[in-house]
């Protein structure tokens, strides 16, 4: 499984946002944002004036960064969301924000999309009863996912709980604080992502 393995902070301090790839470290004083708010790189801290195109591919990346998924994958879903009804760009973010990494860290149970990742590969989870290690399955309205019996016992999963306790849940998630199990509500609604990015940029840079 093809991923991203360098230093995550550095793709923080690219985009020039927050991006919380790092879970509990993101909220504190070393979050990398904090300490050097400019650009990696021998020339990050020069000034850049963008181009219509780079500001496109700024969103694009930034996106593809947020949800941890590389350019064919980020392609595939792109072309997924051409073929449903509405605004493509909100389209693509809901089939974003169904992955089951991403689910999984809504519902508080991991700290971060990558940390999700790993839960996930390693077989902790199940959905309808059934257990599932693949963390770019797409999620759908009525869908139960639950920590596997075996790992409710799990001092990592106990504070990673604890410590995400005051996280809110996205509407389109339904999970009680503390539960071992949640339920898909709903498609996400673009007004429940909360992802600081111009998606109509996107549309425009793959339009071309």
């Amino acid at each position: 499984m093809a991923r991203y393995t360098g230093a995550v902070c550095r793709q923080c301090r690219r985009e020039g946002k927050k991006l919380f790839l790092k879970g509990e470290r993101c909220y504190s004083d070393k979050c990398a944002i904090a300490r050097r708010a400019y650009a990696p790189g021998q020339h990050g801290q020069g000034r850049k004036k963008s181009s219509e195109y780079g500001l496109q591919l700024r969103a694009k990346q930034m996106t593809k960064r947020y949800y941890g998924v590389l350019e064919s994958q980020f392609r595939k879903y792109y072309g997924l969301a051409e073929k449903k009804e509405g605004k493509t760009g909100e389209a693509l973010l809901a089939i974003l924000e169904s992955r089951l990494d991403n689910t999984v860290y809504r519902m508080g149970w991991a700290s971060s999309h990558a940390e999700a990742r790993q839960l996930v590969t390693h077989g902790h989870f199940t959905i309808n009863g059934k257990r599932v290690d693949i963390p770019s399955y797409l999620t759908k309205p009525g869908e139960v996912i639950a920590i596997c019996e075996n790992s409710r016992s799990s001092e990592k999963f106990k504070a990673v709980m604890e410590a995400n306790a005051s996280r809110p849940v996205p509407k389109y998630l339904e999970v009680a604080q503390g539960a071992f199990e949640g339920k898909v509500v709903a498609f996400a609604q673009r007004d429940e992502i909360d992802l600081d990015v111009d998606e109509t940029l996107i549309v425009e840079l793959y339009s071309k």
